[in-house]
């Protein structure tokens, strides 16, 4: 079965900081700190946002998402992973994710400052739901033990689209570029969700197809003793 998984690139680019974040690994830096910090800088471009900074907010979409490379790198080479970090960097995702939204859902409501038609709130209303559900079909699928980064629009790729989208086009022809991206994003993330579901749908199906087969198909079906057996 094919397996989309752009996001795979993140690993050649923790691999390329390793030297410079090894300051933090020494000086053993809590990779909690390092992920609120990067939900402050989430917040901040939500604020940026809103406020029709469309530049500003591209800038720490993106440095928000770099600080999120860092959190994970450091607990992992300082030897600090913990279920509690795991945990609380996954959630500060979602609202850092969500807060980044609604500051761009703030610049379609028709008020100062307003890049576009009032009616692309429900654009960015629907890529928020598939940003939300692509992760939650991923937590699910590997609570049942499945791998499920699949998909073509996982955190890395909207990080890299809504800041990259903002901060070299900004609000240039009323946001065009930024437009197409919510349009991108709230297609490809439901998608992505859907594909998710087919994912685990197929492995989960294969396994009970093998859990179904009997252990031995040579050995008798019946209650009967082989006569054989009583000799």
């Amino acid at each position: 079965m094919l397996k989309f998984q752009p996001s795979a690139l993140r690993a050649q680019v923790t691999a390329a900081l390793v030297r410079p974040l090894d300051v933090l690994v020494r000086r053993r830096v809590s990779p909690n700190l390092i992920t609120t910090i990067g939900v402050l800088v989430n917040v901040a471009a939500g604020v940026a946002f809103m406020l029709g900074s469309l530049h500003w907010g591209g800038i720490l979409v993106l440095l928000g998402g770099f600080v999120d490379i860092v959190d994970g790198h450091v607990a992992r080479r300082a030897g600090m992973q913990t279920t509690f970090g795991s945990f609380y960097d996954s959630t500060t995702d979602r609202i850092a994710e969500i807060v980044v939204l609604l500051g761009v859902f703030s610049l379609y409501l028709g008020n100062e400052p307003n890049i576009g038609e009032p009616w692309m709130v429900y654009v960015v209303a629907l890529a928020m739901a598939g940003s939300l559900m692509v992760s939650y079909t991923r937590a699910k699928a590997e609570s049942l033990g499945i791998d499920c980064k699949v998909g073509l629009m996982q955190r890395a790729e909207r990080i890299i689209l809504l800041g990259g989208s903002t901060l070299f086009f900004g609000s240039w022809r009323q946001g065009l570029a930024l437009n197409i991206v919510m349009f991108a994003m709230a297609a490809l993330t439901n998608l992505t969700a859907l594909y998710r579901i087919y994912w685990v749908y197929r492995h989960l199906r294969a396994a009970d197809a093998a859990a179904a087969q009997p252990e031995n198909p040579s050995a008798p079906t019946s209650g009967r003793v082989p006569e054989t057996a009583n000799r």
